[in-house]
């Protein structure tokens, strides 16, 4: 058994096929099947089952793979250590961002951090805000950056950058002559809201708390997974909805979308960088953590 392996093995795992693993990590997929066999001989136990039509870790599997991913991590923070200790910027680093920060914010700064750094290779991840805190928690990400507070005690999350909710409609709407409307004309549209586990979402629900709302009243058509299917939604007329007015910029800019402000409703929010509170970040994270803080200063200012 070596790292080779157990990095194979997770590519398996992540994308549930020895094929498309075979491509990630450039070899033919009977060489990933190869090494593979290697490890359940080594184990003396099935690790993954060739289903039909994917490949899935049995429970010995599963368990191999949480210890496989501690282990790939360890190896990325003593190349990011050593790295650091010989003046060099180098490794591979995996973050998070929750569905705004994590398409309309963070690309631009690891695309300017990977100019800056070209032996860095940055890993991102998007997901709803609870599933990235999640991975920070077991350690699949080092660390990320999303649109809520957490209350899990083991996260440490510092202020990071503003961001401002608005209600959204289409350009035909009857209200797309206003510049606001009342918090009593939202409970007579059909609204469309994001799932559970969204940044989004909560900050919304803790606003229509404060305002002392019940956001439970509204007329909820749809709940949707992704900031990018409720703007379609909106376009074909499904319902309104608040989100955030960064990811409808473009859409406002070419006259499909209009965004409204809501009397009575503080609907801003903050991006928070977030990170376990109990583990070492590696070297290569620091630097990103510094660079990413003095991108969003520069912006400020």
């Amino acid at each position: 058994m070596d790292l080779w392996q157990l990095q194979i093995f997770c590519k398996v795992v992540d994308l549930k096929s020895f094929s498309r693993a075979g491509r990630a990590v450039h070899l033919s997929q009977p060489t990933v099947s190869s090494h593979i066999k290697d490890l359940e001989d080594h184990f003396d136990c099935r690790l993954i089952d060739r289903l039909s039509k994917e490949a899935l870790p049995t429970q010995a599997g599963r368990l191999l793979y949480r210890y496989a991913k501690r282990m790939i991590t360890l190896r990325d923070e003593a190349d990011s250590a050593m790295a650091e200790f010989m003046g060099q910027v180098k490794g591979s680093l995996n973050l998070g961002g929750s569905t705004i920060p994590g398409a309309f914010v963070l690309p631009a700064i690891i695309g300017a951090f990977t100019a800056r750094f070209p032996e860095v290779d940055v890993n991102l991840t998007i997901a709803d805000t609870h599933q990235i805190i999640e991975a920070i928690l077991c350690g699949d990400l080092e660390m990320g950056v999303v649109g809520a507070v957490s209350n899990n005690k083991s996260i440490l999350q510092t202020h990071l950058v503003e961001d401002e909710l608005c209600l959204v409609v289409t350009t035909d709407h009857r209200w797309s002559e206003k510049k606001r409307v009342t918090t009593k004309q939202l409970f007579t549209e059909p609204f469309i809201i994001r799932e559970p586990g969204s940044g989004t979402l909560k900050s919304i629900q803790t606003s229509f708390s404060e305002a002392g709302l019940n956001f439970n009243a509204l007329n909820v058509v749809a709940r949707i997974g992704s900031t990018e299917a409720i703007r379609q939604g909106i376009k074909n007329r499904m319902g309104v909805s608040i989100l955030s007015a960064i990811a409808v910029s473009d859409d406002v800019a070419a006259g499909k979308l209009k965004t409204l402000a809501i009397d009575g409703l503080n609907l801003k929010r903050a991006f928070y960088l977030t990170q376990h509170r109990q583990r070492s970040i590696s070297p290569l994270c620091q630097a990103f953590i510094e660079f990413i803080n003095n991108q969003i200063s520069t912006k400020k200012a």
